[in-house]
């Protein structure tokens, strides 16, 4: 048996950083700093026998301590409202590859768009003290007033809030109104003169920028939009807005113009559930192109957002001194859901 081994044997219980100390031949305070990121100089000779002895008793460092010796724990926070819905997964990959280039740990909460969760996720945050926390979740134009103040609390502990639209230190933007609008004047181009289109509770920023730069951009080129269903973000609830649509009459030739491609994929749904065709019959397209947008049948039309490039602009900006974001191209991308009308 190694000497390691034999240390990790004979201990029954979690090594401490008292015994790291011990086992280093260095006093508790030297072995503080090595471990616990104080900014303080500590000789290499000691550094080396404090990591050693840490490794071999398989000392993991407590993040806690750390949080009061740097000022910040090595976390960035992400706040998301679905995990579930791949547009937030997309930027949760960007976000993490950032944290791993730099050596920091991402965690996730969900506020499931609830302004109090948020408030709640947010209070509780501050204890952790991350290097940044970042709010992906689209939030409504009523959100609550605490949000701000939560936010602004943050900055005082040396944290750098960033969100998907206004309201933090810095940030991302997404031209929702604007790609929506290129997507509209692009069917009405292919020859749709009729559309409804399926979003979420009026006041919801994202789904009213994207209806309205739709709205707009369709218009222009000679199309109407006759109705609008309003619901959530969810497969489920693109599929109910279908099934009342149908029921108050869908004529073949309409385009469905849903915020998402998660929701449009739900309409598909319910367009096939009611025995109607997608595509020759009933049009649609969405927002996003999420995977799930190329693997159904027909493949979906939509506005490509790089919301993988975007969640890692989102952790570069909680990090680095100088930032401005690179412009976000949003480009249009016909498939299938919208054969046109000849």
């Amino acid at each position: 048996m190694t000497t390691a081994e034999g240390r990790r044997a004979a201990r029954s219980s979690t090594p401490t950083l008292h015994d790291v100390a011990r086992a280093a031949g260095v006093s508790l305070a030297t072995a503080s700093r090595v471990l616990n990121g104080s900014e303080r100089k500590v000789a290499d000779s000691f550094r080396e026998r404090v990591e050693q002895a840490a490794d071999e008793l398989g000392y993991t460092a407590n993040i806690s301590a750390q949080s009061i010796a740097r000022g910040t724990s090595p976390v960035i926070a992400l706040l998301v409202a679905d995990i579930a819905d791949p547009f937030f997964g997309l930027i949760a990959s960007g976000v993490a590859r950032g944290a791993d280039e730099r050596g920091l740990v991402v965690t996730i909460a969900i506020t499931e768009r609830d302004p109090e969760r948020e408030n709640r996720i947010l209070r509780a945050l501050r204890g952790q003290r991350p290097q940044g926390v970042i709010l992906a979740a689209s939030r409504s134009e009523d959100g609550g007033q605490e949000s701000p103040d939560e936010l602004a609390a943050f900055s005082s502990l040396g944290a750098r809030t960033v969100t998907f639209g206004p309201g933090g230190d810095r940030g991302v933007q997404i031209d929702n109104h604007g790609g929506a609008e290129r997507l509209g004047r692009e069917m009405a181009a292919r020859g749709y003169r009729t559309a409804i289109v399926l979003g979420a509770s009026e006041g919801v920023r994202t789904s009213d920028d994207r209806l309205a730069g739709f709205s707009a951009g369709f218009e222009s080129g000679g199309g109407d939009v006759v109705r609008t269903y309003r619901g959530g973000f969810a497969r489920e609830d693109g599929a109910e807005s279908m099934t009342v649509a149908l029921a108050d009459g869908v004529e073949p030739g309409t385009l469905v113009f849903a915020l998402s491609d998660v929701v449009a994929v739900g309409a598909m749904t319910a367009i096939r559930d009611a025995g109607r065709t997608v595509g020759s019959d009933i049009a649609v397209c969405g927002f996003d192109d999420v995977p799930v947008s190329r693997d159904v049948t027909p493949q979906l039309t939509t506005v490509r957002v790089p919301l993988s490039e975007l969640g890692y602009q989102a952790f570069r900006a909680t990090v680095d001194a100088e930032w401005e974001q690179p412009e976000a191209d949003l480009e249009v991308v016909v498939r299938g859901s919208t054969p046109g009308i000849d």
